[in-house]
């Protein structure tokens, strides 16, 4: 039997990571200005205009992919690195911390705003189907999303927010060797061992803040 897709489905989360993602290196830009960079600004991509951030592959292909054909594909996706020059930042190692930081941090304030709402809607009776869903999807993503970034592997942010408290020495390799920890990050993707590994800290966060939300409502 032909496989139907769910436009509704699809619709819903490709507007949520697309919004997810755009927050995402806009809060990166936004914390590089902070620590006095403003090459993101100047070239345009502090914003949430997702034109300024998409990338064909990361952005729109592989994404639709995974959504049209889930679960035949995985839902993966990815924006254009917001750029960042060290020699505006006045103290580099400490700097780069926090802007590295601030995509994750972006996304698990996102869900977290996302985990209230929806307690908020079943407080009140509010039950919209296309709400909820909505609510959900947005919480999802934006979990996932950040705990696949706080991954501590280059060239994802957790990697650059480990090199914070690593010798320069076992940096600079870790940076030589980038391409061949992308491609390991690649094959752990694929077969499902990300999956197992942000699962657990995703459901724990998300089972905690709504216990919160509850106890607030």
């Amino acid at each position: 039997m032909a496989m139907q897709t769910n436009w509704a489905y699809v619709g819903i989360n490709y507007v949520t990571l697309l919004f997810a993602l755009c927050f995402h290196e806009f809060a990166h830009g936004w914390v590089a200005k902070k620590r006095g960079d403003r090459t993101a600004e100047l070239l345009g991509r502090l914003t949430l205009n997702p034109v300024a951030h998409a990338d064909l592959i990361g952005t729109v292909v592989l994404p639709l992919m995974g959504m049209i054909f889930q679960p035949a594909f995985f839902l993966f996706g990815w924006a254009k690195p917001v750029p960042v020059s060290e020699r505006n930042l006045k103290n580099p190692r400490a700097d780069l911390f926090w802007i590295a930081a601030a995509g994750p941090l972006s996304n698990l304030i996102l869900g977290s705003l996302g985990i209230f709402l929806f307690v908020a809607a079943g407080r009140y009776s509010f039950t919209d189907g296309a709400l909820l869903a909505f609510l959900q999807s947005f919480v999802g993503i934006n979990f996932a999303l950040a705990f696949f970034n706080l991954i501590p592997i280059h060239p994802l942010d957790g990697g650059k927010i480990l090199a914070r408290f690593l010798p320069e020495k076992i940096n600079e390799k870790l940076e030589t060797h980038q391409s061949l920890l992308s491609m390991f990050l690649l094959v752990l993707f694929v077969s499902g061992g990300v999956g197992m590994l942000i699962r657990p800290p995703i459901l724990f966060s998300i089972r905690t803040i709504e216990s919160l939300a509850r106890s607030l409502f």
